[in-house]
């Protein structure tokens, strides 16, 4: 059975390679006219997803998860929207294929430039959102890559729905159905047959819960790209304008609880403890969010006591971590001992401690006076995105199309040879 599941996944790889060869050649046109074709064909056949997201639901919530992994596969017919609304952002956009990075043309005349090239093929792994389906599908179009697709098993038949609305989309525009593919997601085995395809794969992502992530990268064989665990912290300065903090406070952490850039921790400067710390924990208990709090938010009716297990915590539920700080520096320690990575936050009214902490903190993406929740491809101006990159090669930060995309040096020259030495 592990051969047979093999051979399934080695054999949709060389099919998307032989689709990436064409996608390569595809020009912006082409691809613009497909992703506006793969958007009209979701919202014509909505009720078919809709019908086959409802199997879903019943059956997640049978297994018993979480009612923030229930969020994050439900779809509904403004999120069908809002995915296809994502793919004709994307169709707006430059295409990056063939940028000019840099160039020169050398003191011998040979003409030298650097330019952006697809990555291939690209291998997604992640968990119960199918709207990633959709995603991941549009960008590696506009980028010039095949998708692999392994979604969970708790969102099949909203995948398999959307992957086959979207394979007649493309061959409707006449591009390669290939071009995306879902694999089989009932046994662990295709992601493991998935990630060591080297040679077949060019890339994988991995999206989902720190499990997920941390098994992928670990035994992949196939360059992978990070993408992250959200344990996001806020931040609120001695100097804070406390309106804006609760506002951040209660935007970053009650807007979309089930994301990975929702807050999961709140850190509160000790010279505005006494006012704010009742403040904002009467707001969040308002909003239904349980506080798991430090001694100074402890004495306060309905906080629960923090353990050393919750400044790690990613809840993605409404719970959030709390606790009160000495300085600016102590609120990095914390974040740099606790974070993932990912966003943080600072609510403030001195320019000299933002510019500290946005120098000292290591993470992907960090807000001044704003919401965690920005950190978003959509909201960055990149359409749709792929995932958010918690490391720091290649790509950090939101995931666009520029992020799936390598270089190659092309030198054109007029018969030039190179001296002998």
């Amino acid at each position: 059975m592990t051969d047979d599941l093999r051979e399934q996944v080695h054999a949709a790889a060389r099919r998307a390679r032989v689709a990436a060869d064409d996608l390569v050649l595809a020009t912006r046109e082409r691809k613009d006219a497909a992703l506006h074709e793969m958007a009209a064909a979701l919202r014509a056949r909505a009720p078919e997803v809709l019908e086959a997201n409802a199997k879903d639901i019943e059956a997640g919530r049978a297994a018993g998860l979480s009612e923030g992994l229930l969020d994050r596969l439900a779809l509904t017919e403004k999120r069908i929207d809002g995915v296809a609304r994502g793919l004709e952002t994307v169709a707006g956009l430059p295409d990056p294929v063939g940028e000019v990075l840099r160039g020169s043309i050398l003191p011998n005349g040979l003409e030298l430039r650097q330019v952006r090239v697809p990555m291939g093929v690209v291998g997604m792994v992640y968990e119960a959102r199918p709207n990633v389906t959709v995603d991941a599908a549009g960008l590696a179009l506009k980028s010039g890559n095949a998708a692999l697709l392994r979604g969970s098993s708790s969102a099949e038949h909203s995948n398999t729905a959307l992957v086959a609305i979207l394979r007649d989309a493309l061959e409707t525009a006449g591009l390669p159905a290939d071009a995306v593919q879902l694999l089989p997601c009932h046994d662990r085995a295709s992601v493991t047959h998935l990630i060591t395809a080297r040679g077949l794969v060019d890339l994988v992502i991995p999206r989902g819960g720190a499990g997920l992530i941390n098994a992928v990268v670990q035994q992949a064989t196939v360059p992978t790209i990070e993408t992250g665990v959200g344990n996001c912290h806020v931040y609120v300065d001695a100097t804070a304008d406390l309106d804006m903090a609760e506002k951040i406070v209660l935007n970053s952490k009650t807007r979309r609880t089930s994301v990975c850039n929702a807050a999961e921790s709140l850190l509160v400067h000790a010279a505005i403890a006494d006012e704010f710390v009742p403040r904002i924990t009467a707001a969040l208990r308002d909003h239904e969010v349980t506080v798991h709090g430090d001694e100074t938010f402890a004495r306060l009716d309905g906080v629960v006591a923090a353990t050393d297990d919750d400044w790690d915590t990613e809840y993605l539920s409404l719970d959030i971590a709390a606790r009160v700080v000495d300085s600016l520096d102590e609120a990095v320690r914390h974040i740099a001992e606790h974070g993932s990575g990912h966003t943080e936050a600072i609510v403030t009214s001195d320019v000299a401690a933002a510019r500290r902490f946005t120098a000292r903190v290591d993470a992907a993406a960090v807000m001044v006076n704003a919401s965690t929740a920005f950190t978003d491809g959509g909201e960055f101006g990149m359409g749709a995105e792929i995932g958010i990159s918690t490391q720091k090669l290649h790509a950090r930060g939101p995931m666009g199309l520029a992020e799936l995309t390598s270089s190659k040096w092309v030198a054109w020259g007029e018969g030039h040879v190179r001296p002998s030495s």
